[in-house]
């Protein structure tokens, strides 16, 4: 039976489990489950399209109300308890286990982990058994995309070029003022990092270091777009879930733009080229946006 069958054969629990507010969570966060994991970045790299395929399976119990709680880097100083009121009730999800004789899991996504230079520890120590999801696509369309994005939201008011050239001046000591003041919010460093967020492999042996290759999994967002059976069944397999059939595959949150100059694609493309081999060699595979810098006789089994 397909994952859409399941669901139409006897939804009612799961949508009931997912219907409750946060106001009505802080009353009975005791009672509520914490993430299995996390889909932490990266930004523009396609974890609302991830995010939306696995609240479809069965056992997956999105949070009750958005999918990014931002708990880990901007609003940390709201307690544990704030957190769990976002979770469904511990005993809705086992009536959800019951239904489907498998152990639900639940799960938030919030891009700014990954970036954010106190969200990976936090995350550890408040949740000492989670496993982490990491999409990563070309970092050259990644920065063009998050610019577009800021852009429309009206968190960046400069064109591309001049973003580009003025981040460096506006990330200057912002990481550093993060970890010597937990509780500031750094506008620049949440909104305006084109260049650093796609450093990919910088962030990911930062995050190895807290969580272990054994709890992280990185998604080619290209190869789950074009082909996105095989990624969701390595999804699946890392996080113990059975197969249940099949979502709906959509890619959300694409905006239009306008095409890259070559002359500044091709600069970008440089800037990123050492990130990327050194990527590829921590993978042990080469990436979708990079081909010519694959190692095949280095990959890992």
């Amino acid at each position: 039976m397909s994952l859409t069958a399941n669901l139409r054969r006897s939804p009612t629990v799961k949508q009931a489990v997912q219907g409750v507010t946060v106001t009505a969570g802080l009353l009975t966060s005791h009672w509520r489950m914490t993430p299995d994991f996390l889909i932490i970045g990266g930004q523009r790299c396609g974890t609302t399209s991830m995010y939306r395929t696995l609240s479809q399976h069965p056992a997956v119990l999105k949070a009750v109300r958005h999918k990014g709680v931002h708990y880990f880097d901007t609003d940390y100083d709201k307690g544990m308890a704030w957190y769990r009121a976002h979770f469904p009730l511990e005993r809705s999800a086992r009536a959800v286990g019951k239904q489907f004789g498998v152990r639900p899991q639940t799960f938030e996504s919030s891009p700014y982990y990954m970036f954010h230079p106190l969200a990976a520890e936090r995350i550890a120590h408040d949740l000492p058994e989670v496993k982490v999801l990491v999409l990563l696509r070309d970092p050259v369309e990644r920065a063009y995309s998050a610019h577009a994005h800021e852009l429309a939201r009206g968190y960046e008011d400069q064109d591309f070029e001049t973003a580009l050239a003025l981040e460096d001046s506006r990330l200057e000591g912002e990481a550093e003022r993060l970890i010597a003041e937990p509780a500031y919010r750094s506008h620049s460093h949440q909104h305006h990092g084109y260049l650093q967020r796609g450093r990919y492999i910088d962030h990911l042996t930062r995050l190895e270091k807290v969580f272990g290759r054994d709890r992280m999994h990185v998604v080619d967002s290209h190869q789950f777009f074009t082909d996105p059976e095989p990624a969701y069944d390595g999804v699946l397999e890392f996080l113990g879930l059975p197969h249940m059939g099949y979502p709906v595959f959509e890619q959300h949150n694409a905006r239009p733009r306008s095409p890259m100059q070559p002359e500044l694609r091709e600069r970008l493309e440089e800037h990123f080229a050492p990130y990327d081999e050194r990527l590829v060699d921590w993978l042990g595979h080469p990436v979708s946006w990079r081909a010519d810098v694959g190692r095949p006789e280095r990959q890992r089994t």
